[in-house]
């Protein structure tokens, strides 16, 4: 089987934004506690935030992290996660029907953010609050002193403002599910109220409305449309939530669920740009798909059964081999999308339908998704290159014209090295892929040629087997690439270009 790719050096799509590949915590199950704060483990440190934790995170490059929710946050004070730790309340958290004790709050976070060296996009609670709590949560945050938050911050030992730049204004507020669920009028009009007054108290701050929590809500497009009416001329991104799971166990349509989401991503953009043309607006507004990821094993672990533990085993996926392979085909999707889609989130980080897991009575450990959002963080970084991608194709239940081959070519920011991300989705045969750099570069030699791939589909990484493989199937010419991509095989290529 035989794929080509061309890549058009001049033709670009956009600079990437680092924070398309960002991701989440919620106060949810375990994903703070014995997640990223378990002062009582051998591998704490001496703020009680996991050390092995950290580290891999660290090797992820998440550059910036949603918090704190999520369902959590439509519920949640922000007030009780400040101040003497002995002096917080505990309180119930009714989106997960848990008991919140509010021993790791606001500060903790952006001490374990500067330690991770991530950004915080803060969400606000629109579900139970408003107006008031979120102006004032800005003011806690970002205002230097002199005043009444500003300096209770400083009082709770945080001298200097912590500079949130990034927020969320309320989360999934079109779920029935949600605390304080709203219509879209109901939403709008609060959001656009509440995004005037926190940019009153910091005019920099950029803002994300909540779209629909899911491409399949009944009411998809109306609730973009009647939000940004209200809210167009006062946020900056519109988010999107999507999540995917293979519950009939068809490996060939799973792996073709990247459509899904590229037909979501263009159905939004159309939306807003509908928009913008009957505002007569010259203000364009970029996408923040702050949730995403794969989720289905573990639907039925709630607490309904067992209300009101802390910190329960909740939502723990084990991922498998084509889990990883579709969150690669995810990944390779947003990035073509670099010229709106600024910011995602791999929706959580720890624990949580998460990359990394912790026990808590030993380590740390990988999930086999951790592989390919690690190298699309760390190599994908600069300028999406326009593509022409030739493919044969294979039909689903859910798809026409699936292409064995997912890919995509980035130049770096200096323009002098060119990676490639690949997939390949046939479970039965290699794919020979010819690779053609046009327009004013030509290739040097190859820097890194890397496969994940030789596992069950099923196969977990609970056992630390999973790693990357050197690629030895690649050949180079001044102006061409050959590769072989190894069936059900996520590929990473970088080569050394030159200016011709």
């Amino acid at each position: 089987m035989k794929g080509k790719l061309v890549l058009d050096t001049r033709a670009r799509v956009a600079k990437i934004d680092p924070r398309i590949f960002g991701s989440f915590i919620e106060h949810m199950g375990r994903a703070v506690y014995t997640g990223i704060y378990q002062p009582d483990s051998p591998y704490a440190d001496e703020d009680g935030f996991r050390k092995d934790v950290i580290e891999l995170v660290k090797q992820l490059n998440v550059p910036i992290v949603r918090y704190p929710g999520g369902n959590f946050v439509s519920g949640y004070n922000w007030e009780d996660g400040i101040g003497p730790v002995a002096d917080r309340p505990k309180r119930l958290d009714l989106a997960w029907r848990t008991v919140e004790t509010n021993e790791f709050g606001l500060h903790e976070f952006m001490k374990w953010a500067k330690k991770v060296d991530t950004d915080v996009a803060m969400a606000v609670n629109l579900g139970t609050r408003g107006i008031d709590a979120a102006r004032h949560l800005v003011e806690y945050c970002n205002f230097d002193k002199g005043t009444y938050y500003s300096d209770l911050r400083r009082k709770n030992g945080a001298e200097k403002p912590f500079n949130v730049k990034t927020w969320c204004l309320g989360n999934e507020m079109d779920g029935p599910w949600q605390i304080g669920h709203k219509t879209a009028d109901e939403y709008g009009r609060l959001a656009e109220e509440t995004a005037k007054a926190m940019k009153l108290v910091d005019e920099n701050i950029e803002l994300i409305a909540c779209g629909s929590s899911a491409l399949d809500m009944p009411t998809f497009g109306s609730w973009e449309s009647t939000v940004l009416e209200h809210t167009y001329d006062q946020v900056d991104y519109l988010s999107l939530h999507r999540y995917y799971g293979n519950r009939d166990n068809d490996t060939p349509n799973y792996l073709a669920q990247s459509l899904d989401m590229d037909d979501f991503i263009t159905g939004v953009l159309a939306i807003c740009d509908s928009i913008k043309a009957r505002k007569h607006s010259k203000k364009t507004i970029n996408l923040s798909f702050d949730e995403w990821n794969v989720w289905y094993h573990s639907d039925q672990q709630t607490a309904d059964n067992q209300p009101w533990q802390i910190a329960p085993h909740l939502l723990e996926d084990i991922y498998n081999f084509e889990d990883a392979l579709l969150v690669g085909t995810l990944l390779i999707t947003l990035l073509k999308h670099a010229d709106r889609v600024k910011i995602a989130c791999l929706a959580q980080l720890v624990n949580v339908i998460a990359p990394i897991m912790t026990d808590e009575n030993g380590a740390a450990w990988m999930q086999s998704i951790f592989f390919p959002f690690m190298q699309a963080a760390q190599y994908g970084q600069g300028t999406v290159l326009t593509q022409i991608q030739d493919s044969p194709v294979y039909s689903t239940k859910q798809f026409d014209q699936v292409p064995y081959l997912e890919s995509l070519g980035i130049l770096n920011d200096d323009e002098t090295e060119l990676t490639i991300f690949a997939v390949n989705r046939s479970d039965q045969e290699s794919l020979e892929l010819d690779l053609t750099v046009t327009d004013g570069f030509v290739i040097d030699h190859q820097l890194l040629a890397t496969e994940f791939t030789g596992y069950g589909i099923k196969e977990t990484n609970e056992n630390g087997q999973m790693k990357l493989q050197n690629n030895d199937n690649v050949t180079l010419s001044r102006e061409t690439a050959q590769a072989t991509l190894k069936p059900l095989s996520w590929n990473v290529i970088r080569l050394a270009v030159n200016k011709a």
